[in-house]
């Protein structure tokens, strides 16, 4: 990495943590697989990474989305920090170093390192990435917008036409068997009614309390709940009861302890559904944003 880029600002501070965590993150690919020359894509990838900017961060959700250059290519790196699991608090207290930061009275602040295999940070590349995909996760204002029928056809339709061939390929993947098979973990083929359900990428699958799975519709012509109709309710019901089926059975949480929604506008467009843990405040499941599947069920035009 280039040395004037330790240096570079981000928000009117330097921060020399983001490069750290960035450094640490190709420090391990590089000790887990072997030399960064190596031509394999999977071992190399962070390998010459350059920072051109930090898009956006998170203090709540413990995260950085990173947009630089793989190759002379753009690329998005997105460092997220994983939850502390409860098997490993024992090891965490005894095996790490600390550093008292403040004491008074009862109260005592410690800088706490922790072993490496504590400390790992999730890293999800996205190489190359085109213009679309920085300005997803660059920082935006956020406004609400009361769309129309009129709106939809005019405008966000047009739109999703225009964008959603190059936007759902890698959903196309997935149903096509193509990628991410080994992350399926249920999977009804009906295809009409069926869908696959597997871990959406926001979650490190160790930790049961933020549980979270995409369900993905077979059928390619649902772009989003905009085209649901009447005619749909047992496409969604089958969802609804078959993914808490799947998920009961594979991470013993009953139904009751499940949120299923839509969300509205969608990141793509092809139809899927959300299945979080009820006490997981997860990103999108606001009101402003996301439907229950439940009250979709109830409210879908006729056919």
């Amino acid at each position: 990495m280039a040395q004037h880029c330790s240096k570079r600002k981000y928000n009117g501070v330097e921060n020399e943590e983001i490069l750290e965590n960035i450094k640490r993150a190709k420090t391990d690919i590089a000790e887990d697989h072997g030399k960064c020359e190596k031509e394999d894509e999977t071992n190399s990838v962070l390998c010459g990474f350059q920072i051109c900017k930090v898009l956006r961060h998170s203090e709540r959700e413990k995260s950085i989305y990173v947009h630089g250059q793989i190759k002379g290519q753009d690329a998005l790196v997105i460092l997220e920090k994983n939850p502390i699991q409860t098997n490993s608090v024992e090891e965490l207290l005894s095996g790490s170093k600390v550093k008292l930061k403040m004491k008074n009275d009862i109260y005592s602040t410690y800088q706490l390192q922790a072993p490496p295999h504590l400390s790992d940070i999730k890293t999800t590349v996205m190489w190359p990435a085109s213009k679309k995909n920085v300005n997803k996760f660059q920082h935006q204002d956020s406004f609400l917008v009361e769309e129309t029928k009129e709106d939809y056809f005019n405008i966000t339709l047009p739109y999703i036409l225009k964008k959603r061939v190059s936007n759902v390929q890698w959903v196309c993947n997935i149903l096509d068997k193509k990628a991410e098979v080994d992350r399926i973990i249920y999977e009804d083929p009906d295809p009409k009614l069926g869908f696959v359900l597997l871990p959406d990428m926001k979650w490190n699958q160790k930790n049961v309390d933020d549980l979270y799975l995409i369900a993905i519709v077979h059928q390619r012509n649902i772009k989003s709940l905009r085209d649901l109709t009447s005619a749909h309710i047992p496409l969604l019901m089958n969802i609804f009861r078959k993914g808490q089926e799947a998920i009961l059975m594979r991470y013993n949480l009953p139904a009751n302890k499940l949120r299923a929604f839509i969300h509205y506008q969608p990141s793509y467009y092809h139809l899927h559904v959300h299945f979080t843990k009820l006490d997981y405040d997860a990103p999108g499941c606001g009101v402003e944003r996301a439907h229950l599947l439940a009250n979709r069920m109830i409210f879908c035009r006729p056919h």
